[in-house]
């Protein structure tokens, strides 16, 4: 692609102009050849400015930046106010727009995305709308399926991401737009068809996330300057603000009176041998109910959110009921299938607000005992090992303190500082995988075991290294080790 066409939506001033054919963008020096533009962008640990040299060595001759920088005189200096915010533009535009191509559904808030999303994801499958998914547990579409390192991908790898998704026939596509990612610029220049809001909560607050909890509300507001239609829920105090502010055709979902979409019931409920839940809803006077293949009372939330789009996207009744019918969310109070007269549930919650919605969840179904097992992370957010503590020990019956993602500090020194605000019966196993076996073969008939923090990751994170680590295989060994005696 020409390089005028690439900047087409880029404000910006050149040295040495020439309308040259790019091959591809690149920000990673590493990663740099020939016929490539180089984006010098300014990060957290490292400043692309300072590695355009090597990118002009290894053959760029196009390079995007905010700061001088010392390359050939051959070399088209392209300077614009804000990198980060250019990569996206540059990246809609060398991609051919694909998010004009798909409708793109943003969902913003500090629980539920990656839910709502995949909940999203099977309405729309089940009425025949080929959709893509781009979040916490990777990108996927039809049978691909791509490793993602942020929630919301740089820009330039969540451009590509959607391209592919629109070249293999999708129509839609289910994004998860975390607060960073708003703020990073990596979802300018796209078009979404709906923008969701879950809730917001105190979390990411801190050095190289948001300054203040009044910050991280506000770049989750910036979705909803961007969007057509929003989906927004107004028990939550900032979702009012945001449905009061919001220009474009609102649709507003929860238990409040003035919901559009009121949930007015929710029971526990079971699809085959599964947990379920089944939920009744007002909307216009007039009542409706459904059965979604997850567990807890806030998925019956969840599924409102996904119901207000299917049906503003024209879906029928029927469509929407086999799409909740067959939901699955990886790590998201995902029940382990086994003929164990004990329950496993695998869930991402790493937060106290979190770790007691789960084990509200699980009381829900009236389990002889629930066994929480759990860790915190190393080197960040030390203010979730009191809360994890406090909570699991008030609410769960017995309480299994393991490692999650220790990385440079010691993990038996973590699970002390966890088992130092933990009330109730507990025990310190740093050992993740032996955790989990103990945990298993302490389970007895009607209990229900939560393995909390992991979810749908597959590592942990030690002193700097990503170790291999799947807590469903763990899962397996224990209950086949249980069965062995």
């Amino acid at each position: 692609m020409k390089l005028l066409e690439i900047l087409a939506d880029v404000q910006y001033t050149c040295e040495n102009f020439q309308n040259i054919e790019i091959a591809d963008i690149v920000y990673d020096s590493r990663k740099a050849t020939e016929g490539m533009l180089f984006v010098c962008l300014e990060g957290a640990f490292a400043d692309g400015h300072k590695y355009a040299a090597s990118a002009y060595a290894a053959g760029c001759r196009a390079f995007v930046c905010s700061k001088n920088i010392q390359v050939g005189d051959d070399a088209i200096i392209i300077k614009t106010e804000n990198t980060r915010a250019a990569l996206a533009r540059i990246s809609c535009s060398f991609f051919r727009h694909p998010s004009r191509e798909l409708s793109v559904i943003g969902i913003t808030g500090t629980k539920g995305k990656t839910t709502i999303a995949h909940i999203v994801k099977f309405v729309l499958e089940a009425a025949g709308i080929k959709t893509g998914i781009i979040g916490t547990v990777g990108a996927s579409y039809g049978d691909v399926t791509l490793p993602t390192v942020n929630t919301t991908p740089e820009s330039y790898e969540l451009q590509k991401m959607l391209r592919l998704m629109a070249d293999a026939g999708c129509a839609a596509a289910a994004i998860e737009v975390s607060s960073l990612g708003l703020k990073t610029h990596r979802v300018d220049g796209m078009q979404f068809a709906f923008g969701v809001f879950t809730n917001l909560y105190p979390d990411h607050i801190g050095t190289n996330e948001h300054a203040s909890f009044e910050e991280y509300g506000f770049w989750k507001a910036q979705l909803f300057t961007m969007c057509k239609r929003a989906v927004v829920n107004i028990d939550d105090p900032f979702g009012k603000k945001i449905a009061e502010d919001f220009d474009g055709e609102l649709f507003t979902y929860g238990c409040d009176e003035n919901a559009e979409y009121r949930l007015t019931r929710c029971d526990r409920a079971r699809l085959g041998a599964l947990p379920a839940v089944s939920f009744e809803y007002e909307r216009g006077g007039k009542k409706d109910s459904y059965t979604v293949s997850l567990i807890g009372a806030v998925n019956a939330a969840n599924s409102l959110a996904a119901v207000a789009i299917g049906e503003a996207m024209g879906l029928c009744r029927t469509q929407i009921a086999a799409g909740l019918c067959g939901v699955f969310v990886k790590g998201r109070g995902e029940v382990v299938r086994s003929d164990e007269p004990y329950t496993v549930i695998i869930d991402y919650a790493h937060n106290g607000v979190s770790l007691k919605n789960i084990i509200d969840t699980a009381r829900g179904y009236e389990p002889n005992r629930i066994i929480s097992l759990f860790g915190s992370v190393g080197g960040r957010a030390e203010c979730r090992r009191e809360e994890l503590g406090s909570v699991s020990g008030k609410y769960s019956d017995f309480t299994v303190i393991t490692s999650d993602d220790p990385e440079y500090e010691d993990p038996r020194a973590i699970c002390e500082e966890i088992a130092a605000y933990c009330e109730g019966a507990h025990v310190i196993i740093p050992d993740r995988a032996e955790a989990i076996r103990y945990a298993i073969s302490i389970a007895q008939a009607g209990d229900i075991v939560i393995l909390a923090g992991k979810g749908h990751e597959k590592f942990m994170k030690v002193k700097g290294e990503k170790l291999p680590f799947d807590e469903r295989q763990e899962v397996f060994k224990a209950i086949e080790m249980k069965r062995r005696g």
